[in-house]
């Protein structure tokens, strides 16, 4: 059975960011006090574990008790997919009115979007935990607990620095110049200063490397519990921080990108053989490639983002076809969200078994977004055991599917790019190894093999979405290329237009919420 850390029946004291108390309802409620929360090693690892679930949970209850009042009152692994994809070529939405995904569609929103807002607040509730804990989780404080006790939970305030180093990351990518508060700063009417891009990379990269080389250490990949943060998870964080550097901060870490690749792959991960089981009900016993993800449970754990999301979001509501039902996904329903844009299907040769699509009465190109015969369908999640059977009635308790948020096969494929940028330390022949790996699981053999000349770093962008797609990657990576915004990269619908156009470039960013500047005096939008 799937070991899932279980949702603690608490709320940490917290505040979100402090500017905000007396001007939005955002905020947890609780009279529970420190006093009777941080007593023993496990009331810790209580906390620690709500700060892991509010990734993919929106409160304390499957259906109720939501930790903030928003305006579309989803999680944060939803909130995420959605501002990393919807935008994108990935993802072709269908009921974008009803969603409020509109303008995340079309590249159009504004300081006052509700997905945007819930994103941010998402993230800055996640942080507030993590300071909260962190606070309460110092030498000082836990020095009267048995020496075993110090060293676990010192373990905990790890998983915490590096959760919190996360959400900052987040933070940094979409939103880019933004408040900073950590636990050593006041609770309650303190307003946080603004902090640049740089300074917030420049806390990440030392938060990372001190819980992997410093004395708060997270466990090593061979000894650490399903579902929680490995020092593998710190190095592909670092990674992938590192190949994005020239967008977060004009200068280029392509070494540094290439070292941290490296120190991942050397925590001993290897590619699982089928592509396809990286995404069924049982993909928590692939842990040999996936480093670190999002946990969720029909039983203890219910989500309606994550697995869930993917699975459910993926399935048409229309189709009637003997070979296409929800049944042939472990579904009980399906909720016809999503389908793939054509100019990211046409990406896939027809023999690669990562192009996981349904095209029977389906059009390649998503010419209507409301019609759901337009568009491939996306096969690449199940709900399905390895044995072929449902996991969980999804109708009522969500799907089993864990979220892969970090794989080897990412840090494969950014350790080339990072070569092909002229980073050092690596070398295109070892490059061309991992590409022909991911490629040979691909397409069942090497006839589809790439040699050096083949790796450009256009080929990395293709391989990525051919490798990635839905996994929370694509917005990143073509501003990273600069294509999202600009003319030299159109999809479908593409600001908002059938054959697509470019955007002001102002949408590579998303702007801090209205109500965040009106609470925030340190704080404002560049071009919004």
């Amino acid at each position: 059975m799937k070991r899932i850390l279980y949702t603690a029946l608490i709320c940490c004291t917290a505040v979100l960011t402090p500017s905000c108390v007396d001007d939005l309802n955002q905020y947890p409620h609780t009279e529970t006090t420190s006093e009777n929360i941080y007593h023993t090693r496990e009331s810790y690892f209580q906390v620690l574990s709500k700060i892991y679930t509010a990734m993919v949970t929106n409160g304390q209850e499957k259906n109720g008790s939501a930790d903030l009042s928003t305006n579309n009152g989803q999680d944060y692994s939803r909130c995420l997919f959605n501002l990393q994809e919807v935008c994108t070529d990935e993802v072709a939405y269908t009921w974008l009115s009803g969603e409020n995904l509109t303008a995340i569609n079309d590249l159009s929103w504004d300081a006052n979007d509700s997905w945007v807002s819930d994103m941010y607040y998402r993230i800055y509730y996640n942080i507030a935990l993590c300071n909260e804990f962190l606070r309460h989780a110092t030498d000082e404080a836990i020095g009267g607990f048995s020496a075993e006790d110090q060293t676990e939970i010192r373990r905990y305030r790890a998983e915490a620095r590096f959760l919190r180093a996360l959400f900052y990351y987040h933070a940094m990518d979409f939103f880019r110049n933004i408040p900073f508060v950590t636990e050593n700063d006041p609770v309650g009417s303190y307003i946080p200063p603004r902090y640049t891009a740089q300074q917030i990379f420049d806390f990440i990269e030392d938060e990372l490397n001190d819980i992997t080389e410093g004395s708060d250490l997270l466990f090593d990949r061979s000894e650490c519990p399903y579902g929680r943060a490995s020092k593998g998870a710190a190095y592909t964080l670092l990674a992938k921080m590192y190949l994005n550097a020239e967008v977060y901060i004009n200068e280029k870490k392509y070494d540094e990108c290439i070292a941290a690749c490296n120190k991942a792959i050397a925590q001993g991960y290897t590619l699982e053989p089928e592509y396809g089981k990286l995404f069924n009900a049982d993909n928590h016993l692939r842990t040999n490639e996936i480093i670190f993800t999002l946990p969720i449970d029909a039983a203890t754990t219910v989500s309606w983002g994550a697995g869930t999301y993917m699975v459910c979001g993926e399935i048409s509501n229309t189709s009637s076809t003997e070979d296409y039902s929800p049944a042939r996904f472990g579904a009980t329903n399906g909720w016809g969200n999503m389908r793939i844009r054509g100019a990211a299907s046409v990406l896939f040769d027809s023999d690669d078994l990562r192009g996981q699509f349904y095209t029977t009465g389906q059009t390649q190109e998503a010419t209507d977004l409301s019609d759901l015969s337009t568009g491939y369908l996306v096969t690449k999640w199940t709900n399905l055991t390895d044995d072929g059977q449902s996991a969980s009635n999804t109708a009522q308790d969500g799907a089993n599917t864990d979220y892969p948020l970090f794989r080897l096969a990412d840090v494969y494929l950014m350790y080339g790019e990072a070569v092909a940028r002229g980073g050092q330390g690596g070398d295109a022949t070892t490059a061309l190894g991992y590409v022909n790996d991911l490629r040979e699981r691909a397409f069942g053999n090497d006839s589809e093999n790439v040699t050096e000349a083949d790796l450009t770093t256009d080929f990395y962008l293709d391989e990525r979405c051919r490798e990635l797609y839905w996994e929370s990657t694509r917005r990143t990576d073509l501003i990273r290329f600069n294509k999202f915004t600009t003319a030299d990269y159109l999809w479908e619908w593409k600001g908002g237009s059938a054959n697509g156009t470019s955007v002001d470039s102002k949408f590579n960013i998303y702007p801090i919420p209205s109500t965040e500047l009106t609470a925030n005096p340190n704080l404002y939008n560049e071009n919004y």
